[in-house]
């Protein structure tokens, strides 16, 4: 029987432009996480980094040169990894300088920018996305930290979304969401010779309402934290965690009155880890919007994982 949550919605964001497109949640502390505003608006060509601390309600927004796709905390104060329009750069959150360290993605193609990502170890795993959503002709690339490669492992995706990579066999896998397959595959990804091998489909969701978006694993590996992204209003939007072996569905997290999920994060507050779900406004009408008030909220909920099973991984540059 597949376990059903409901989650609370947050305080944040409050103002419109931050409520259109937030997604990438990630813990950056105990009680404290970040996440990027995609763009504060349907014809904005900025977004933002922003940190939010559970405890107090504060919010920090600090606008970037772009529209990011993800962010990540470094080992360095201060410091974050952010994949923003078409660049690879570091952000500092004190002085607010944006330094680029690669640039050239999807050189070859028009109107796209990065989308989701995932930093492992100091490699970076990230997609980029066609603004039309209409067309395969965006990115799935890996930047190699060690020799500061960027390469492209496909060019034939639409909106590249949730990442996630697992050890399998002594091999690692790399777990990957291209949205409107409405499926999720899994890879072989050779890291030193940067390569990925043929697509097995985990995840078959092509008969459902919802596409799915953001992904993170369960702490233990075993299951897949989906963000279900369903474009029309309805009473509460979904995120679930299924079985990574079987495909089954085993627990439900719903977000009342807003049905756009974009991403999951585990954050750990209070002693319990918890599941923070962003939500979005970004192509909604109008009457929708007046269903859906909660639409473009952060989310949170038990997540069910203990603490000690689980620490978010640091961009290792």
């Amino acid at each position: 029987m597949v376990e059903v949550i409901e989650a609370t919605p947050l305080s944040v964001p409050e103002s419109d432009a931050l409520r259109f497109l937030p997604e990438g949640p990630y813990q950056i502390a105990p009680g404290k996480l970040s996440w990027v505003g995609i763009q504060h608006g349907a014809d904005a060509t900025h977004g933002s980094l922003n940190r939010y601390d559970l405890g107090s309600g504060e919010n920090i927004s600090q606008d970037l040169p772009g529209r990011p796709g993800f962010a990540f905390p470094c080992r360095t104060e201060n410091r974050f990894v952010v994949g923003c329009e078409r660049e690879l750069g570091f952000f500092d959150i004190a002085t607010g300088n944006w330094e680029v360290f690669c640039e050239g993605v999807d050189r070859d193609v028009t109107n796209t920018i990065i989308n989701d990502g995932l930093a492992f170890e100091d490699n970076l795993i990230f997609g980029t996305k066609d603004l039309e959503f209409a067309t395969k002709k965006a990115g799935l690339y890996l930047y190699r930290g060690r020799d500061r490669q960027l390469i492209r492992l496909r060019d034939d995706q639409i909106c590249s979304n949730g990442k996630a990579t697992v050890a399998q066999n002594g091999q690692l896998a790399l777990i990957d969401i291209d949205s409107p397959t409405r499926q999720v595959v899994r890879y072989q990804l050779d890291i030193d010779a940067g390569t990925l091998g043929e697509p097995k489909v985990i995840l078959d969701l092509t008969s459902d309402p919802a596409v799915p978006d953001g992904a993170i694993l369960t702490p233990d590996g075993s299951g897949l934290i989906v963000a279900m992204f369903l474009p029309q209003s309805a009473a509460f939007g979904e995120t679930r965690l299924y079985d990574i072996a079987t495909g089954d569905c085993q627990k439900v997290w719903r977000t009342p009155l807003s049905t756009q999920n974009t991403c999951p994060a585990l954050v750990e507050h209070d002693g319990s880890l918890k599941l923070v779900i962003t939500t979005a406004v970004e192509n909604m009408s109008q009457q929708d919007r007046a269903v859906c008030s909660n639409a473009g909220k952060l989310f949170i909920a038990d997540s069910g994982f203990k603490v000690g099973d689980w620490s978010p991984p640091v961009y290792q540059a």
